[in-house]
């Protein structure tokens, strides 16, 4: 005898997760898919990090004809299983699986090309295609449909990767026409610096990390390494107290074209580097926005390394570099650095292209919310 399917309305009031899934798979099973849909559905609420409910229940709802939103959680549930090192191969994905597996996986292949293709072709319509040539690459690239061929091996975004762009790591002054009157307001900026460190209201991590032992990886030097900010801008949220606090600075970052990406970019903020404190080696995500450097405060012992390249900093003086290189800094003085730290375009990027990277990448961050991924 087959044994009772358990009622779902009690599943639905238990708040488990386990139990859920269960009752859902076997309604699935009975094609019952609209039980299955909520049993399933509850069952993602409770345990989001649930490869496994979150495949059933993207596979319920590609049944129900609910491709968009399968697609999201097919995605979801493939990208946090191979983060757990499972579904890379027949060998790490258990038999039963491999089938639905695999078919995920052509699935989410498709319908991933098909949104963010679509998120594109306002600007095809608008431009041509030509204009977009090297956008459509980098979103090919992105897809691993085709490979980076970085030209300089040097360079691996964590990210976003924009083929065709020239290729350093530090780059010449003349490509920024701005930094001379940017650089006239170093004395108001830090100026203003000062009032916020006396203050010390606003300067918060620049890295924010759950445990104090995942400093490791990270931070070094010394055994309470520190790296703070004052942020202008988070993540593209700008923070409108700052800039009533520091209205010259303010002032003088609207006169720059920074990278404004909704939720991704731009990072502004004065950077603080306490005595001792190392920046280990790390990459950014993407080539398309640089990072630019005013140096504020710079006691001695104090220096950049990008890509190999060890460059020190002078106070008032900017320069820019590409952190899609390894790169590493340290502050080996016994006095506080501090430099003001900004997201610019790569100047090598046209207008057309700056836009169609604006779109891209805000859509493939929207894309990824919803499939309850970690964005860039």
């Amino acid at each position: 005898m087959t044994a009772p399917v358990p009622n779902l309305d009690d599943a639905l009031q238990s708040g488990d997760a386990q139990a859920l899934w269960n009752l859902g798979s076997s309604l699935l099973a009975l094609n019952k898919l609209d039980e299955a849909y909520q049993a399933l559905a509850r069952a993602v609420e409770l345990a989001p990090k649930a490869f496994m409910v979150r495949l059933h229940y993207a596979h319920v709802l590609e049944r129900l004809g609910r491709e968009h939103a399968a697609l999201a959680q097919y995605f979801g549930a493939i990208t946090q299983a191979q983060m757990q090192d499972r579904w890379l191969s027949d060998e790490t994905t258990a038999p039963p699986l491999r089938s639905l597996v695999k078919h995920a996986m052509r699935f989410t292949y498709d319908g991933r090309k098909r949104v963010f293709e679509a998120l594109l072709a306002p600007l095809r319509a608008r431009y041509g295609d030509e204009p977009l040539r090297r956008v459509a690459d980098c979103l090919r690239i992105y897809l691993h449909e085709l490979p980076a061929n970085y030209p300089d091996p040097r360079q691996r975004p964590k990210f976003l990767y924009f083929p065709g762009l020239p290729t350093t790591a530090y780059f010449a002054r003349e490509l920024f026409p701005w930094y001379a009157q940017f650089e006239a307001n170093f004395a108001a900026i830090r100026e203003e610096l000062a009032s916020v460190m006396a203050a010390k209201e606003g300067i918060e991590p620049f890295l924010k990390f759950h445990r104090p032992e995942d400093v490791q990886g990270y931070l070094g030097g010394v055994e309470k390494p520190v790296w703070d900010a004052y942020f202008f801008y988070r993540h593209g949220e700008r923070y409108d107290a700052h800039y009533r606090d520091c209205p010259r600075t303010g002032a003088a970052l609207d006169a720059v074209p920074l990278c404004q990406i909704r939720e991704h970019a731009p990072e502004v903020c004065f950077s603080v580097l306490t005595p001792g404190t190392h920046i280990l080696p790390h990459r950014g995500v993407t080539n398309t926005r640089l990072v630019t450097h005013l140096p504020l405060v710079v006691p001695d012992n104090c220096a950049i390394h990008v890509g190999g390249e060890e460059r020190v900093w002078h106070e008032g003086e900017c320069f820019t570099f590409d952190d899609t290189f390894e790169h590493e800094a340290w502050n080996r003085s016994d006095s506080t650095r501090v430099v003001m730290l900004l997201d610019v375009w790569n100047p090598h990027l046209t207008e057309v292209e700056r836009e169609a990277v604006t779109v891209l990448v805000e859509g493939i961050g929207d894309f990824n919310t919803e499939a309850g991924v970690d964005r860039d």
